[in-house]
């Protein structure tokens, strides 16, 4: 299919300035930052050391590898930032490089795979919340009912504007991270080398070692592009995007690393391997007592709150861009108090049915499997994003700069572009094919949108 070309940046709508209501605010650097951390670190925190714990402390050198290339794209996404700090984030870059069909693609992909978390995220917090109120896990339906509450709460903030989103996301940042601190710094003052275990405890090879743990964490990092995506949020773009990201993805990036190094070393690996709660088992071996299970479902509570906090705004701001450029409907562009509202209402009211049909149904493989494509609809955008500065530099449409940075950029571009493909290929097969369909089915979306296009910008013949 041969796409419309895009127009110059400089003229395309997303690029315009937009106007902002009396009274909202725009994020700055400290909540931009916590909008990246805050959504690459929600819940899965909580279970990574006893997912990756019977490869070995090899997995431990699975994260470093992958950290380096969270780091890669996250730097990618600050020169892109620099280049294009408008909201929409991959949308803009893929458009601005490759033309509408690309930049829907990016929209697209990237939209699915926010609604579908966001309803991943909800159920995944009622388990905690079970722990705490043991009323809520006592039938699916008060089940469905907290997971709901779950899912709104986030959106009815989102709702009320942006300085409301900025606030729960700052509280919440901090308020997660108090407890991961605590046994990511206080529990190597309690780290035992005993207990680590063998450095491989399986019997595949080094290499393969690596990469059987990689496919578990390769996920642990989305998030990275949050601040782009949000970037007409925050406040002199330009430059504060590409240091929230940084900031966020090494913050989170050393959170991830210190845990689970901690844990390694406070929990004995026997016990590691078939742990439940690997954070409640490291709390009650650094104090003793049973109290451990309750510091961490408040903990899983609040970080998945505020993941949903930061991914609803961030599912509206996509179609918001796209909407503005005559790629999705136009009633996506409307926008309250510096938040797109409608995008906010139907990813809410979408990830609300995927909920009611996952409880109703009893669906939990088709949901699991809904939840493995968005692994899958995530790395689209990254692909694109990261072909796009190749592009880009390549081109010789990057600002002159000294031919080092050019060089620097353009590795870096590349590693982050290889990052992306590691991500695809960790997605498993049946992820990728499930995958290719729902970015297929958006194809007839973009047909209509087209047409539309076409029919307002060009006068009927004869």
């Amino acid at each position: 299919m041969t796409s419309t070309a895009a127009p110059p940046a400089e003229t395309s709508r997303t690029a315009e300035a937009e106007p902002r209501p009396q009274g909202d605010r725009r994020f700055g650097l400290p909540v931009a930052t916590c909008l990246v951390m805050g959504n690459i670190i929600g819940g899965g925190i909580f279970l990574l050391p006893a997912s990756v714990a019977p490869f070995g402390t090899i997995s431990l050198v699975a994260f470093a590898v992958l950290t380096l290339g969270a780091v890669a794209l996250a730097l990618v996404f600050g020169r892109l930032a620099q280049r294009h700090p408008q909201t929409g984030g991959p949308y803009v870059y893929a458009r601005a490089a490759f033309g509408d069909f690309a930049g829907f693609l990016a929209a697209w992909s990237y939209w699915i795979t926010t609604w579908v978390s966001n309803a991943a995220l909800a159920v995944a917090a009622v388990g905690y919340l079970g722990v705490l109120f043991p009323a809520v896990g006592a039938h699916k339906w008060s089940m469905c009912l907290a997971a709901l509450t779950v899912q709104w709460l986030p959106a009815l903030a989102n709702l009320a504007g942006t300085r409301y989103v900025g606030a729960v996301q700052l509280v919440a940042t901090v308020l997660k991270f108090a407890p991961l601190l605590l046994v990511a710094v206080g529990g190597l003052l309690f780290f035992d080398p005993a207990n680590l275990g063998p450095f491989r405890a399986t019997d595949q090879s080094a290499v393969g070692a690596v990469s059987a743990s990689a496919a578990i964490l390769l996920f642990s990092y989305l998030g990275v592009e949050s601040a782009a995506v949000s970037a007409g949020e925050v406040r002199d773009p330009a430059r504060n995007v590409g240091r929230a990201t940084i900031l966020g993805t090494v913050g989170a990036a050393t959170v991830y690393l210190l845990g689970t190094l901690a844990v390694f070393g406070l929990v004995a690996h026997d016990t590691l391997v078939s742990s439940q709660a690997p954070f409640t088992d490291a709390v009650n071996a650094m104090f003793g007592g049973t109290w451990g299970g309750t510091v961490v479902a408040c903990a899983a509570v609040i970080s998945m709150v505020g993941a949903l906090n930061g991914w609803t705004l961030l599912s509206a701001q996509t179609p918001y861009a796209a909407a503005k450029d005559g790629l999705f409907p136009k009633v996506f562009e409307t926008k309250k108090r510096g938040v797109p509202v409608v995008g906010v209402v139907v990813t809410v009211l979408l990830a609300s049915a995927l909920t009611l049909y996952n409880y109703t149904a009893g669906s939990e493989g088709v949901f699991e499997i809904l939840v493995l494509v968005t692994t899958f609809t995530a790395t689209v955008p990254y692909l694109l994003s990261t072909a796009a500065q190749l592009y880009f530099l390549l081109s010789g449409r990057s600002e002159r700069v000294h031919r080092g940075r050019l060089v620097r950029d353009g590795v870096l571009a590349a590693l982050a572009f290889a990052f992306s493909m590691w991500l695809v290929a960790g997605s498993g097969y049946a992820a990728v094919y499930q995958g290719v369909l729902f970015l297929f089915a958006g194809v007839a979306v973009y047909a209509v949108m087209a047409a539309r296009r076409r029919r307002a910008t060009v006068p009927p013949a004869g």
